[in-house]
């Protein structure tokens, strides 16, 4: 994937990295925490469409004036749409990573239609810009996902080991997609949809880098851990009344812990989605270096 040019901004944050780096290096327990604070603030950046959509759908939840001549619906479709131009604008965002974007934007939106005329959940607010019962502000949130999928590959320097082959990955989505819709009518095959996922990606392994020593990871437990965010940020969401399930009719409440097994069959779907633009790469070739260029330290997964 095409990595967006540095901006000034972004090599001045690098040399203070270098400057870190060797203050870290002076003691176990630094050199590891430095490590942890980086994981931490690259997912960070990595989130930084789906963050800046959670906080405006917070803020304006909180603060949206009653007597606002536009909606607050449509307010987040322009809001979103800022987001993604900026990020193009200012290349924290290749416009690979942005095909990618579209791709969840137009399948998200597919589902929204279905799963609102099914009553799954719903919109309570008013809107203009919107696809029946749909405000097009719903298709970002997909989206987002799509976002953090595809930057996280290249901000972690993500590779993998043992995926299996992505004919298998795509059958597995389609299946997974098509069971979100038929279920309805058909008997829920989930749990023979998480099976094959298990047989499929059980044995492969992420590989990535935090600080400058190469980690791993299973696929699994990943794909578990974004499933489990996106759990959390759901139910932000959904406490800024950005759509809302049955029982929160009423008031908010958090939102069912079963819903981990929706999402967990969605980050599937993603990764798959993402593979189409950013075919997986195996791990073994140069990685680049946390400072920029190729070659950097390389250690075994393990080192410490």
């Amino acid at each position: 994937m095409t990595e967006p040019r540095r901006l000034p901004l972004e090599l001045w944050g690098r040399r203070w990295l270098e400057r870190l780096q060797l203050w870290s290096d002076g003691r176990a327990w630094s050199r590891y925490g430095f490590e942890f604070l980086m994981f931490g603030f690259k997912q960070g950046w990595a989130c930084l469409f789906g963050g800046a959509m959670l906080a405006l759908i917070v803020g304006t939840h909180l603060l949206w004036p009653d007597a606002a001549p536009v909606s607050r619906y449509d307010f987040l479709v322009v809001g979103a749409l800022a987001i993604q131009a900026a990020m193009l604008a200012l290349k924290l965002e290749s416009w690979e990573e942005a095909r990618v974007i579209f791709l969840f934007h137009v399948a998200g939106t597919v589902m929204e239609l279905f799963k609102t005329a099914h009553g799954s959940w719903l919109y309570p607010e008013d809107s203009v810009l919107r696809i029946g019962m749909v405000p097009l502000f719903s298709g970002f949130m997909y989206a987002a996902v799509g976002s953090y999928i595809a930057r996280v590959q290249r901000i972690f320097h993500i590779r993998v080991k043992r995926y299996p082959p992505l004919w298998t990955t795509w059958a597995l989505a389609a299946a997974i997609y098509v069971n979100f819709f038929a279920h309805h009518w058909l008997p829920d095959v989930r749990i023979a949809l998480f099976v094959a996922t298990a047989a499929l990606f059980g044995s492969g392994w992420f590989y990535f880098t935090a600080d400058r020593v190469r980690r791993r990871m299973p696929l699994l437990l990943g794909f578990f851990l974004v499933a489990l965010f996106i759990w959390l940020a759901e139910n932000l969401a959904t406490f800024g009344r950005a759509w809302a399930y049955p029982g929160q009719a009423d008031g908010w409440e958090m939102v069912g812990v079963e819903k981990l097994g929706s999402w967990f069959l969605l980050m599937i779907i993603s990764v798959v989605l993402v593979s189409i633009v950013h075919r997986p790469e195996a791990e073994g070739g140069a990685v680049p270096s946390p400072l920029g260029g190729e070659g950097g330290r390389r250690s075994r997964p393990d080192e410490g």
